[in-house]
């Protein structure tokens, strides 16, 4: 079954993209939510005169998205935390931690756009990778230095 999605799905695609899926993951799932809507020829031609007329705007923000992954490649924010004497964390540190130390910086990024690569592996003081979601397919890789706290 053909559905077109009205907003991003994960694992499955982006909003505005024609995907297939199985008739009762759209028929109970992504259609009554308000994810998607049916993919009839007459919704296809008027998606496709959205996009005509989205075209321009989103090569406008892809170019901000660029600009704004170019300026966060290769930064490094700082994150300070409790930790025992042997270097252990006491709790975590998350994706909401990274986005608040970036917007210090004078990023405004959403927390959810933040990945923090192999996550459950930050359980002591040193330094981590950490992927920003700028766009569908743009993205920078900044590092977070865990630190112990003052």
């Amino acid at each position: 079954m053909e559905i077109i999605l009205k907003q991003d799905v994960n694992n499955l695609g982006h909003k505005d993209d024609i995907v297939k899926v199985k008739p009762g993951y759209a028929v109970n799932y992504l259609i009554p939510q308000g994810y998607a809507i049916l993919a009839t020829e007459s919704a296809k031609k008027v998606h496709a005169e959205n996009l005509r007329q989205r075209a321009h705007k989103e090569a406008k923000i892809r170019e901000e998205a660029a600009a704004l992954a170019a300026s966060l490649e290769g930064k490094e924010v700082k994150i300070a935390t409790k930790v025992s004497s042997t270097g252990k964390i006491f709790g975590s540190v998350n994706n909401i931690q990274v986005a608040e130390a970036l917007a210090a910086e004078g990023f405004e990024i959403d927390r959810r756009n933040i990945v923090i690569v192999n996550a459950e592996k930050v359980t002591e003081v040193g330094t981590f990778d950490v992927i920003v979601k700028c766009y569908k397919d743009i993205k920078a890789d900044i590092k977070m230095t865990v630190v112990p706290e003052e």
